[in-house]
């Protein structure tokens, strides 16, 4: 049995995370992300969910993330969610949690900026997100949803990812799919049990369990940078995408977030036109899913990329480095606007004339 619910990405989110065992929440409120801390106020002890034991509403971003940084240490499936501008000042938190290796889920629900900007739908936090925005070349696992399914699905896997690698995890949505409304399934899953012998539980346990990021001695940092590294390139193995109609295709729309729901109706008109177009959906933005689009690339005819993005263009980057000196387009749009289908279609007509 399955229930189906009529809900709000952000609402979907909250609701997936209590679904996956969410122990703690801490977060400080920033439009149009809010309605996650709603749902989770609504819900905490409601009796609905006995794993949800901490509420907080920090008095800001800083505080918020190092009380993450804190239950997150003991072993707690530990979630915060945020916008752009609360995102940018989460970065020294998201450094120290890297080099302390503890894991939890930060959403972020991406904003027009920089500055305050507005509550439109923007793609511009994709390199803070993927190149991790702190200090200390540390590495995300970044999860990418564009649907209120998968905002519904995707906080299970990212604890998950969390756990098995010990890092932070993001979920980079925009606000059109934080504020987007859909009927969406909720199916009955058990919430994973993981094995944390290196949280600190106090008195709880034999030894002692130090979970620090501060290493004096030269070579033992050397020798912990060097471990981290390592684990953020065994980060490759969870390379995620969808594609769809890629077979025959000489052109191909990259595109992420609520912007590939728009370019797989872009695909579906210009088949009609007689233009063999596809489209290739990053799941995970980091790792890139390179090897996929990479393959696409070498394989059947001749390709074109265009790389639809809702910024100055940051993904494009990722693509061109994958598909090694395939032709590859852009179109973007910035300030919180949509491109049109038609201004899609019209960029498509252009490569393939």
């Amino acid at each position: 049995m399955t229930a189906r619910e009529f809900v709000k990405g952000n609402e979907a989110v909250a609701l997936g995370a209590l679904k996956a065992g969410l122990n703690a929440y801490f977060a400080y409120p920033i439009t149009p992300s809010s309605e996650i801390p709603e749902t989770l106020a609504a819900k905490f002890r409601t009796g609905e969910y006995p794993d949800f034991k901490v509420f907080m509403q920090a008095a800001s971003e800083l505080e918020a993330i190092n009380m993450v940084i804190g239950a997150a240490s003991t072993g707690a499936k530990v979630m915060t969610a945020t916008s752009g501008p609360g995102f940018s000042l989460k970065q020294e938190g998201m450094s120290y949690a890297s080099g302390m290796e503890v894991p939890f889920l930060i959403v972020d629900v991406n904003r027009a900026g920089p500055g305050l900007g507005n509550l439109g739908p923007e793609q511009s936090d994709y390199f803070q997100a993927t190149r991790g925005g702190g200090h200390g070349g540390y590495r995300n696992i970044v999860l990418a949803p564009n649907s209120v399914q998968e905002m519904a699905s995707l906080p299970r896997l990212g604890l998950s990812l969390a756990f098995k690698y010990r890092n932070p995890v993001v979920m980079l949505a925009d606000a059109f799919i934080g504020q987007l409304k859909e009927d969406i399934e909720f199916p009955r899953i058990q919430p994973e049990t993981f094995e944390t012998p290196w949280a600190a539980t106090g008195a709880r346990g034999d030894g002692r369990h130090l979970i620090i990021s501060l290493n004096l001695e030269f070579e033992a940092q050397s020798a912990h940078a060097e471990a981290l590294a390592k684990k953020f390139a065994s980060f490759e193995t969870e390379q995620r995408s969808e594609s769809y109609m890629t077979d025959d295709a000489e052109v191909v729309l990259v595109a992420y977030g609520v912007v590939s729901r728009l370019c797989r109706s872009v695909v579906d008109m210009l088949r009609q036109k007689g233009v063999r177009a596809s489209l290739f959906r990053p799941i995970t933005v980091s790792p890139f899913p390179s090897r996929e689009l990479s393959e696409m690339a070498l394989s059947g005819p001749e390709k074109r990329f265009l790389v639809v993005e809702l910024n100055a263009g940051q993904m494009v980057q990722d693509v061109r480095l994958a598909v090694e000196g395939a032709g590859v387009d852009r179109l973007g749009k910035l300030g919180g606007l949509l491109p049109t289908a038609r201004e899609i279609m019209e960029k498509v007509e252009l490569i393939v004339a």
